[in-house]
């Protein structure tokens, strides 16, 4: 049948089961908004700003692993979109960002809202199209829906020129086909030397990332953990793949990763690396950095074996399943001395929460206290390492989060993506004040959508992680980082549609997150916490895991 570009593009989001688009309207892509009008059964969430429309779609995608779509028109609009775009392509998330250009005639003109938005977007997507020819069309927009889901998912753009939207093609529907994993990398003898080195290990730890949940792999990696009999830590992004409450869960490795994990790690004599990149905030001193140990690496994509660690074997593949391979071929291992030892560690330095006064930690302790089944949501900064620490995720796609571009402004744009998907879910975004005032605006789309999701502020009047570091590293000096100017945001929120409360004490804070989640409406929640609270512990920049301190610690060095 003949249809324009638009309704090609309405049809063929149709095809890939799309049910939400997350978007702003403007004149280049005027005709595919007049074509959605048509179409309820696509829900469109006007964002108050782009950026907001591509957090927006990453977090639906975080918490359902289905593609999230985003739309936006030519020019800035476009270019608004860029930093959602290179946040889902740094944590591997599956969006497809549409936009439109100017028609063909006026490309290379230098025309009115005109933007490469392709080229721009080049380094930042596993691929980006620019459409001129309507024929073309719905295949391209398969392949992007294809490409954003195949291997290690990531981020896909369609651009699309004003013309192709109103121009005539035959289109005829296709039923999408699923890429299913690839095995073709890995072999029996991979397998084997892995059993190998898992047979001979006194010591090993399972280190994981992001990948076991991208791969759907909880089941198979708590068999996996339960063979090996060993311990098991994880990076941010690999928070819930497995079970936090676990006895042999020892908490994040790394900057901020928990001194069992970082000690337990540079003891281990086998580093099994499940679905990770060894990013820098993991490894620290990458010369140091469990010096000890065999690695054994297990990775989807051939790019990041050997990239910033050298590993003695990897295993190239979807990491479900070549777990589940392993899982056939090991034979139960029992390493109850190494075990006892990690669980000694444990006991000598566990997580504290200060006993006194309104705190971060405190705060993500109650709140998993309160709500444990919630899907948490973070900002950028100390809040998110707090939130790290204290709320025990049991199960994936629960924590969503910028890791690898750390952006500021996420959380709010990202809550809506998830609440918007799983209305029977409570969606929680921990922010800083800092964070907070990049998107705020945001608050104004989740009123208008009446999404019941809880804001909670964690408001120190400063830019916390940078003064942390000023503290620590730069004498305190505090060059631009705080933020004491009487923005009142009970104010702002009010203003924008949603309730809010400002908490100062723990019985304050209980109370209004009490009231937040009974409320049916977005609830921001401004906590006024001490500006030199910190993270503990941590590692200083370039130093071995190992060097990790804490406040006492660091109180005691500098006596």
């Amino acid at each position: 049948m003949q249809l324009t570009g638009s309704q090609v593009i309405i049809e063929c989001l149709k095809e890939q089961g799309v049910d939400t688009v997350f978007g702003y309207p403007g004149g280049a892509i005027l005709n595919v908004y007049d074509e959605l009008y048509k179409h309820p059964e696509i829900r469109h969430v006007l964002t108050s700003h782009e950026q907001g429309a591509s957090h927006a779609a990453d977090g639906y995608a975080r918490s359902t692993g289905k593609v999230g779509v985003c739309m936006a028109t030519s020019g800035p609009g476009a270019t608004n979109l860029v930093t959602g775009i290179a946040t889902a392509y740094m944590d591997s998330i599956p969006i497809v960002a549409i936009t439109c250009n100017v028609g063909v005639s006026l490309l290379g003109k230098d025309s009115f809202q005109e933007i490469d938005i392709a080229g721009i977007t080049t380094p930042i997507t596993k691929y980006s199209f620019i459409v001129k020819d309507v024929t073309k069309l719905a295949d391209t927009i398969r392949r992007a829906f294809s490409i954003a889901r195949k291997g290690r998912p990531g981020p896909v753009l369609v651009d699309i020129t004003k013309d192709v939207t109103a121009n005539k093609t035959e289109y005829i529907k296709k039923e999408p086909k699923m890429p299913q994993p690839d095995c073709s990398a890995f072999n029996e003898d991979d397998l084997k030397k892995a059993i190998q080195m898992i047979e001979k290990a006194k010591k090993p730890y399972i280190f994981v990332g992001g990948g076991a949940i991208l791969s759907g792999a909880s089941e198979v990696l708590k068999t996996f953990v339960e063979k090996t009999d060993a311990p098991v830590c994880d990076t941010l992004m690999g928070k819930g793949a497995y079970d936090g409450t676990s006895e042999n869960y020892t908490g994040m490795l790394g900057m901020h990763g928990t001194k069992t994990s970082n000690l337990g790690v540079s003891e281990c004599d086998l580093l099994i690396a499940v679905g990770v990149r060894f990013s820098d905030r993991v490894l620290g001193n990458p010369k140091k950095f469990a010096k000890q140990a065999k690695i054994l690496q297990i990775d989807i994509d051939p790019v990041e074996i050997n990239k910033n660690i050298i590993v003695n074997h990897s295993i190239i593949g979807d990491v479900a399943i070549v777990l589940g391979k392993l899982n056939e071929k090991l034979e139960q291992q029992k390493h109850t001395e190494w075990l006892s030892h990690i669980a000694d560690y444990q006991k000598m330095y566990p997580m504290t929460i200060p006993k006194e006064g309104l705190s971060g930690p405190f705060m993500i302790a109650k709140i998993y206290e309160m709500a444990k089944d919630a899907i948490m949501v973070t900002e950028v900064g100390q809040h998110q390492m707090w939130a790290a620490q204290y709320f025990k995720y049991s199960k994936p796609r629960t924590l969503l989060t910028s890791g690898g571009l750390g952006t500021m402004g996420y959380g709010l744009g990202a809550a809506i993506g998830a609440q918007t998907a799983n209305p029977d879910k409570q969606v929680i975004n921990i922010a800083g004040d800092g964070c907070f005032r990049m998107n705020m605006n945001e608050l104004a789309t989740a009123s208008r959508q009446k999404l019941p999701l809880i804001e909670v502020i964690v408001n120190n009047h400063v830019l916390g992680m940078v003064r942390q570091w000023q503290t620590l590293f730069y004498k305190q000096h505090y060059s631009a980082t705080v933020l004491d100017d009487g923005v009142d945001y009970v104010k702002i929120a009010e203003a924008m549609g949603a309730a809010a409360r400002r908490v100062t004490t723990q019985e304050e804070f209980n109370a209004a997150f009490q009231e937040a989640l009974e409320s049916k409406t977005p609830f921001v929640i401004d906590a006024i916490v001490d500006s030199d609270d910190k993270v503990w512990p941590m590692v200083a920049p370039g130093a071995p895991i190992n060097e990790c301190f804490d406040g006492k610690d660091f109180e005691s060095k500098n006596k």
